[in-house]
């Protein structure tokens, strides 16, 4: 068990308490600057991206005492950093009131900026055990290598999407990939301030050593991208993707369905009152796509480009042509992902020809 209690401080438990109102999140305008209350003495952080697809990421700060845990730590860029200081000032802190950063996976918005507090302050970062082999791999690396979702494009019949995706990198850093101080194992519980506890669960699926975080007493949910209220997380993308990440995240998303219901404090958007509701929603899409996929499929063995090609894509139901590239990329290896599950399970056939292409058939 991880103990990071510290005496409570009365005038700011009374200052935090007057800021707990269950207030009603606009998806619209959820990634607007702010410390915003979500459950009592907890509040979502958005932070800026370089990218903007996403349109920011969200930090948590639970608030008890005189210090501050914060639920994943945003993407190392300045701007991020002066907003969440700005973010945390509004409720009376500073970075330096940080002592925990409780990271759900290893992904740079979600890790680096951790880092480079923690370089500052002397901050502890804490992450999934089953993300050692990605962020170990990452932090000896002593220059800039190719994703290997550029190779899995490749194969995947889609090497024009695959040189996108080698523009579209960002420069490597290897100094934000530092080792955490703790590595959080499954089933782990973590105590913060005025006895607080955190249930640890491993969700691999997005990555292998992704995890969620579980307030059983407030009835909330730090899911990070295991669970995203309006989009499907890309599954695998990560340093060393699991053999079958789909299937990994589906038995992911059947343990949270076992759990209590909580409220849903997610990575990406605003936060909404039923994990539940929004993981019945994840299961049935990917019941939906696997059997869409096979659709396509017939004796005369085509790539996952070619499958995704003939599917639509996003609410709207567009089609892939209709995406920009990086989406068109995402969409080509989900839709590897979904047929490489079938092709687990026995029903379609998964074939590696000379040229180096994966090909699948009836």
């Amino acid at each position: 068990m991880i103990d990071t209690r510290l005496p409570a401080g009365r005038a700011v438990r009374e200052c935090i308490a007057t800021m707990t109102e269950d207030h009603t999140e606009t998806p619209r305008d959820w990634d607007r600057p702010g410390a915003y209350p979500v459950a009592p003495g907890i509040f979502r952080i958005p932070l800026p991206m370089p990218h903007d697809g996403l349109r920011a990421v969200n930090v948590y700060a639970i608030v008890s005492g005189p210090r501050v845990v914060l639920i994943d730590g945003g993407w190392a860029i300045a701007e991020a950093e002066q907003q969440l200081a700005g973010s945390l000032a509004l409720l009376g802190f500073g970075l330096e009131h940080i002592t925990d950063v409780l990271v759900t996976h290893a992904h740079r918005d979600h890790y680096t900026l951790a880092v480079i507090i923690r370089r500052k302050w002397g901050t502890r970062v804490s992450l999934g055990a089953a993300e050692r082999a990605s962020i170990s791999e990452l932090s000896v690396r002593t220059e800039w290598e190719a994703p290997r979702q550029v190779a899995m494009l490749r194969q995947a019949g889609a090497s024009e999407l695959a040189e996108v995706m080698l523009a579209a990198e960002t420069p490597f850093d290897n100094s934000v990939w530092s080792l955490p101080d703790r590595w959080l194992a499954d089933g782990s519980r973590i105590m913060l301030p005025d006895q607080r506890e955190l249930g640890v669960l491993h969700t691999p699926g997005h990555t292998r050593g992704h995890v969620v975080f579980h307030d059983r007493e407030q009835g909330v949910l730090f899911a990070g991208d295991h669970v995203l209220p309006h989009i499907t997380p890309s599954i695998g993308f990560e340093q060393i993707p699991a053999r079958l990440a789909l299937a990994d995240y589906l038995t992911s998303l059947a343990l949270l369905r076992q759990l209590p219901d909580a409220r849903l404090l997610p990575a990406h958007g605003s936060a909404s009152r039923h994990v539940h509701d929004r993981v019945d929603e994840l299961i049935e899409h990917h019941a939906q796509r696997l059997e869409a996929v096979t659709k396509p499929l017939a004796h005369d063995a085509i790539t996952a480009f070619e499958v995704a090609g003939q599917l639509t894509w996003t609410r709207r139901q567009r089609p892939l042509r209709d995406l920009d590239p990086v989406n068109q990329a995402l969409a080509t290896l989900e839709t590897a992902a979904h047929l490489d599950v079938l092709a687990e399970r026995g029903h379609v056939r998964r074939l590696e020809g000379p040229d180096r292409l994966v090909r699948y058939c009836l």
